[in-house]
């Protein structure tokens, strides 16, 4: 099981073993690299044994107000000692109120035969159990509990048909019976020969509510107050006793971290950004003058068809479940580049979700507003979906206006497919939830209905407006599941850890009391974020609009890597492994393949799904 997880922690390797118990960890060292900061840690007292992923950014405020109740003879200066002994204090659950990071942990008490697994508020680190009559096992993968069994658990079908509908694995879900995924803000306690239990210690519709109840009223009073919060955070993760970095798109959000890191850094930074040689993808041209403003020392790397060629085949393994954001192969390359240089890098992570950075917010109000109110959606939807392509890209492309916002002429007609599936939906939410849909009829390619759509999610805070519902759902859901899955997993094959410091919880509670207006004014989304980077980069090194961390994915499956696409979606292939309808699969790909870029999303999870199964020797 730890050497699955080599990768995650290249540097130490640690056990510990008594009364029926066993903990292993593997370790990334960051803060205090001795040997007073190894894991598996036991507290002073003897009675608590914890193994710690991840940091906790307080453990100084912590540390502090332990030796001021009872002095500590500390051993080292790690977080994670400060942590167990936190725990050994206050017990577990008052130390979830109080610690501040991004981790999962378990920790075993000794005493009364019992095992605590906790993750972080908003899921940036990993953690899966698996729960077999008398025992318990966990792991920071799945790969890593698979090889705890005595056997090969069949594909979850609930999780399979969630990965299609989605592109990604759900909490609780794990691709493999039998395995769940604890979700975010959670903690599990299974004390021996009970059932484990699983409750929410940190809910998103928490801060909600407490958003509420005290609301930001004056504009000018907010910028101050963020911009303080936004120090406090990004110094706090700061702390390493490695080198540090950050990596910068030149957007919005990775730029004001840098901003805030220079301000507070005695020397330059270091800063890692991509490009791509195809000129609408490419922001690196964007980063590297903001770089230049800040005076960081910036690397940047230009991505070609031949780095898709080599790393997509990587995907399936590097993984560890079925994952289909195609973003991380960009998100792998960086994290490559990056760890050269330095153990630790800042993100901007957290922004879009947080702050209301999406262009979906301020689109998909308007479009249902629109599709309400239109007859006949139905049949409309029908025969958009029916007409061939070569007939819809005319007819689009007359929309000269619709043609120059939303992309090149020649894939209009795909997007107009996308959006003919919209046509459907029964409410706004359910409007909204087709848009995050990678894979519609996920029943019709699997031959299972799967889990009603957000069954697995908490249920959402009472009279939401539309933007709050689309901010709560991406935060409960597409934030942990896709953008930080993606992050973890490519930065952790590399061992470098990331840090998102607009995650920090001060920082989210705060977001929760501003007005939808501090968010989102006429076409300016994450408005207070912006107001507070203008204290640090003028603007127009950043008005833009937002691009995202894309990649020109059709014109390398239908280039360089066609031969690794054909090979995985080979129709014999298919039918040998017999988990998705290889008639459905094919028609899919062939017509991705004759320029249907709408289905660009549904290939790639295909794909992803092959890839995975490949690196299992399936």
């Amino acid at each position: 099981m730890l050497s699955a997880l080599r990768r995650r922690g290249p540097d130490d390797e640690g056990v510990w073993s008594g009364e029926g118990a066993w903990l292993g960890h593997r370790r990334l060292a960051i803060i205090d690299l001795t040997p007073a900061g190894r894991q598996p840690m036991v507290s002073a007292c003897g009675r608590w044994v914890l193994v710690l992923n991840g940091e906790i950014y307080n453990f100084e405020t912590l540390r502090r107000a332990l030796d001021a109740g009872a002095p500590m003879a500390w051993r080292g200066h790690s977080d994670s000692e400060v942590l167990v002994e936190t725990i050994a204090r206050l017990g577990v659950a008052d130390t979830l109120r109080q610690a501040r990071g991004m981790f999962a942990f378990a920790v075993w008490d000794r005493a009364s035969r019992t095992v605590y697994l906790a993750r972080d508020a908003l899921g940036e680190k990993p953690l899966c159990w698996r729960a077999d009559g008398s025992s318990l096992a966990f792991a920071s993968e799945v790969t890593a509990l698979e090889r705890g069994l005595d056997h090969a658990p069949d594909l979850s079908a609930d999780a399979l048909s969630a990965f299609f509908r989605l592109g990604y694995v759900p909490a609780p879900f794990a691709i493999l019976e039998g395995v769940q995924k604890l979700p975010p803000g959670s903690l599990l306690t299974w004390r021996e020969g009970g059932a484990p239990t699983v409750e929410a210690y940190c809910a998103v519709a928490d801060q909600v509510e407490a958003g509420r109840r005290a609301p930001l009223t004056d504009e000018a009073e907010a910028i101050e107050t963020l911009d303080g919060l936004l120090r406090s955070a990004i110094g706090e993760q700061m702390v390493a006793d490695v080198p540090l970095g950050a990596f910068l798109s030149g957007g919005v959000d990775s730029a004001l971290v840098v901003a805030i890191m220079q301000s507070l850094s005695a020397r330059p930074v270091e800063t890692f950004t991509l490009g791509f040689d195809v000129a609408e993808f490419d922001e690196a041209p964007h980063a590297a003058a903001v770089a230049a403003h800040l005076g960081t020392r910036h690397t940047e790397y230009y991505v070609c068809t031949a780095d898709a060629q080599a790393i997509a085949p990587l995907m399936g393994e590097v993984f560890d479940e079925p994952f289909a954001d195609p973003s991380q192969i960009p998100t792998w390359l960086i994290s490559r580049m990056a760890r050269e240089r330095v153990t630790v890098c800042l993100t901007g992570d957290g922004g879009d979700e947080v702050f209301g950075g999406y262009v979906r917010y301020l689109g998909a109000p308007k479009l249902w507003d629109a599709v309400e109110r239109l007859p006949f959606r139905k049949p409309l939807a029908a025969a958009a979906a029916a007409m061939p392509l070569g007939l819809l890209n005319p007819i689009v492309s007359a929309g000269g206006v619709l043609a120059k916002r939303y992309g090149a002429k020649g894939r209009m007609g795909a997007n107009l497919r996308k959006v003919a599936g919209w046509l459907t939906a029964r409410d706004f939410e359910g409007m909204y939830e087709r848009t995050m849909t990678a894979w519609p009829d996920a029943a019709g390619l699997l031959g299972s209905p799967g889990p009603a759509i957000g069954a697995w999610r908490p249920p959402p805070p009472r009279d939401l407006s539309r933007l709050e519902w689309m901010l709560w759902r991406d935060a409960v859901d597409y934030l942990p599941g896709d953008i930080l899955c993606k992050v973890d997993r490519s930065a952790m094959a590399h061992g470098l850890e990331t840090r998102a410091p607009l995650l920090d919880p001060r920082l989210t509670a705060f977001a929760w009391r501003a007005t939808p207006a501090m968010k989102i004014r006429g076409e300016e989304t994450k408005r207070l974020l912006r107001r507070v980077l203008d204290r640090y980069v003028p603007s127009t090194l950043i008005e833009r609009p937002k691009m995202g961390f894309s990649v020109p994915l059709h014109d390398w499956l239908t280039g360089g890597l066609r031969g690794w696409a054909e090979d995985l979606l080979n129709a014999d292939r298919l039918r040998r492994q017999g988990i998705v309808d290889p008639a459905v699969a094919r028609k899919t790909w062939l017509r991705f393949g004759a320029g249907d870029t709408s289905l660009q999303h549904q290939v790639w999870c295909l794909l992803m799904l092959q890839s995975w199964l490949a690196a299992r020797g399936a």
